[in-house]
């Protein structure tokens, strides 16, 4: 059954061209893992203090995802995250994580 992980950024405004470029230029390894599907980048809504992203990741099962996290891939693509960007985001992200039930 596909699984999908979600983290939601919220960006603070006026810093969303820096949040972007970040996300175009990392290498995130993903072609390389077993069981990855797709990624997609979603730009939601825009509050006074901030403007909401999504990093969307498709995956062949829960298993897959969880491999993932434990590998050496995701140490590499996640060696630098937040590296020179901390300050451009209104708290941490949070991580979401839906299994398919129908």
């Amino acid at each position: 059954m596909p699984y999908f992980a979600m983290n939601r950024f919220r960006v603070l405004r006026g810093h969303e061209d820096t949040f972007l470029n970040h996300w175009k230029n990392r290498d995130s390894h993903l072609d390389t893992v077993p069981g990855f599907v797709r990624f997609q980048l979603l730009q939601g809504k825009q509050t006074e203090e901030h403007t909401l992203f999504i990093s969307h990741t498709e995956w062949e099962s829960e298993q897959s995802f969880i491999d993932w996290t434990q590998s050496e891939a995701f140490r590499k693509a996640h060696a630098n995250a937040g590296k020179g960007t901390r300050d451009i985001y209104a708290g941490p992200p949070q991580l979401e994580l839906f299994k398919v039930v129908l």
